[in-house]
């Protein structure tokens, strides 16, 4: 693949976020990089596989979220004069010239990416990411693969979680942005909220750049920015089919207000409503009529946010139009969405009003796992959740622990060891399977030396723990799935995988876990999903294992 005038390989578009540079990395990598080209090693042929060591959030399994990010970065990688002039700036003096030469021609056309397919389901000590190809360049990759790894695997899992515990049914909104740690952390969250089962996104930029369907009302500002139904100048609304247009739709939605303090059904519900919340509500509905939701909860829920609501979208239900629902964003959730649907069902039944009973419900205020999974338990009647600080953020867990590590270096597979155990690399260029039972569920992923026959349906095969000795089962698949696929080939003119759009990751991550067990889903005590190796590897790794450990000596 050639590069283009602005650098660009193959044609594939830039990082999302600009600052994704060939300098977003750590300064360690330039100056390794360095050391191998003064050391003449800098074109030997390395191989890094990018994994993780534990899943997030007390859980046990991630989804995997990064890649065409990834794929972006290394399509367009190079340094440019300014940024070549800076690193003369910052790295030692003594770095030669010729270094700073071979810096300006570099770019990833010798680099080749395996990679699970994004949105998958993964697991510790899996390579999410198998990178190939000379040394220095290679080692440059590794911070920012990480990085973009890193975060978009972590938020895609917390929103699978959250939708796991919502349930199918209902609608998940991604309400984020202003608690997101800077701009791009708003963006990627977005982003990977709806990979990881999110319906929708508040955020206006997320939409425009990846196509995510946005959702959103108003605040209690616009409710109490109203002082009374004298502010509404223009009254007049046009009907929904054009056939008519009311000259004052605050006396028709004011009617049915009085008609519903008069209903049989509703008496003892309410008296009085605050008229400037009234106000507010006809303003808007006469704004976005066919869009009317209206946030309930700026002075009472319901003795006034929910009978002003009903009496501005019957009124809007004369004129043909259906009225969205309501947002609750603070007290009882459980309680309040109760009460509301009780309203909304007296409503249906006193005035024939079709399907007002299922006007949609839509809880926030600071929800996370725990939350949803109380309300569950209590009983509400809420249709659609608004999760922003605890989704986005990742509140209960900072980061998911991505590593980098070199596993074969001019075809000799290399391993870091570690008095912790979890933290041996598992060495040498591996292939990777996904091994399925007769209930079609995922049983083991299995990883094998490159060379080595892949496993084949109905035959067994043994399935070895990595690294403890009694820990091993024989498996007979009913199928097997390669997980390990390639995303850029450089110029190796080897078939590379298409980068799917968003929506078809979306499907895959939620694909993908509706396939899995269900004990491995739960949130309390879930079962380990196993990760394995062949027995032919699982000698090998302690075979170099032992090779490389040095020996004490006691005195």
């Amino acid at each position: 693949m050639e590069a283009n005038a602005n650098g660009s390989i193959g044609g594939v578009k830039g990082p999302t976020n600009p600052m994704a540079s060939a300098l977003l990395t750590d300064l360690y990598q330039f100056t390794m990089a360095y050391a191998y080209w003064k050391a003449g090693k800098h074109q030997e042929r390395a191989v890094f596989d990018l994994y993780f060591r534990k899943n997030p959030f007390g859980g046990e399994y991630t989804v995997f979220g990064g890649l065409d990010e990834c794929i972006r970065f290394i399509a367009n990688f190079r340094l440019k004069e300014d940024e070549l002039s800076y690193l003369r700036s910052v790295l030692p003096s003594t770095c030669e010239e010729g270094f700073f030469s071979y810096l300006r021609g570099i770019n990833c056309s010798d680099v080749e990416v395996y990679a699970v397919p994004e949105g998958s389901a993964v697991f510790p000590k899996m390579p999410l990411l198998r990178v190939e190809g000379p040394v220095a360049v290679v080692q440059l990759l590794e911070t920012p693969f990480v990085n973009l790894v890193n975060y978009a695997s972590l938020v895609a899992t917390n929103a699978a979680r959250h939708r796991f515990v919502a349930g199918k049914s209902k609608i998940l909104l991604e309400f984020g942005l202003r608690r997101a740690q800077g701009p791009d952390g708003g963006i990627s969250a977005s982003k990977y909220c709806y990979i990881g089962g999110f319906d929708a996104t508040s955020n206006v930029a997320a939409g425009r750049l990846f196509g995510i369907p946005l959702r959103g009302t108003h605040s209690h500002a616009f409710i109490s920015s109203y002082m009374s139904l004298d502010e509404i100048v223009d009254k007049r609304l046009r009907s929904h089919d054009g056939s008519f247009t009311c000259s004052d739709f605050v006396a028709l939605a004011q009617n049915w207000l009085l008609k519903l303090r008069r209903a049989t059904s509703l008496q003892g519900m309410f008296s009085e409503t605050n008229q400037s919340e009234l106000a507010a509500f006809i303003s808007y509905a006469l704004a976005f009529p066919s869009n009317f939701l209206a946030l309930v909860d700026t002075y009472d829920v319901v003795r006034s946010g929910i009978p002003n609501y009903c009496a501005a979208a019957l009124a809007l239900n004369d004129l043909g139009y259906k009225a969205t629902g309501i947002r609750l964003d603070s007290g009882d959730l459980a309680y309040l969405s109760i009460e509301a649907r009780k309203f909304f069902r007296a409503i249906e039944k006193e005035f024939g009003v079709k399907d007002f009973g299922n006007t949609m419900i839509t809880a926030s205020n600071d929800l996370n796992e725990e939350t949803l999974d109380a309300l569950n338990k209590q009983g509400h009647e809420v249709d659609a959740y608004g999760i922003g600080t605890n989704l986005v953020t990742c509140y209960s867990q900072a980061a998911l622990g991505c590593v980098f590590k070199l596993v074969e270096i001019n075809n000799q597979p290399r391993i870091k060891l570690s008095e912790d155990v979890s933290k041996v690399s598992i060495p040498c260029k591996k292939r990777c399977y996904r091994l399925y039972g007769r209930e079609g569920y995922p049983l083991v992923d299995i990883m094998t030396g490159e060379n080595e026959p892949p496993p084949k349906v109905a035959q067994r095969i043994l399935c070895r723990h990595p690294f403890s000795e009694s820990k091993r089962a024989y498996v007979v698949p009913q199928h097997v799935e390669e997980l390990l696929k390639c995303y850029w080939s450089g110029n190796s003119g080897k078939s590379r995988e298409e980068l799917p759009p968003l929506t078809k990751i979306r499907e895959r991550c939620i694909g993908q876990l509706s396939q899995m067990r269900p004990d491995h889903m739960r949130r309390l005590n879930p079962t380990p999903y196993k990760v394995s190796v062949s027995a032919k590897l699982y000698d090998f790794i302690h075979f170099l294992w032992l090779n490389e450990a040095p020996v004490g000596e006691l005195q």
